[in-house]
């Protein structure tokens, strides 16, 4: 069980670091000078879309093989990154 928390912490945290949700967390903070609310509601925004995750991938899951999920999205990563690299996005 904590295999599974520290795991799925650290693939987060890692995958946020420097993102542009971050970036704007950032400006955020800079533009209103409200270090506290700006954490919260960086905060419960980060639960919400991670409660979105897990109950799509709870549902997805009964009907769809993990592995099909996890090459998809491996495949999307990488069309996102290839459309990012010729400025497309």
């Amino acid at each position: 069980m904590l295999k599974v928390i520290i795991s799925t912490f650290l693939c987060v945290f890692i995958a946020e670091l420097g993102d542009k949700t971050q970036l704007q967390t950032m400006l955020l903070t800079a533009k209103n000078n409200s270090p506290i609310l700006v954490f919260i509601g960086a905060s419960l925004a980060l639960i919400c879309s991670s409660v979105l995750g897990v109950f799509a991938g709870t549902y997805i899951t009964k009907y769809v093989p993990p592995n099909y999920i996890q090459n998809a999205a491996g495949i999307l990563f990488i069309i996102m990154g290839i459309l990012t690299l010729l400025n497309k996005i």
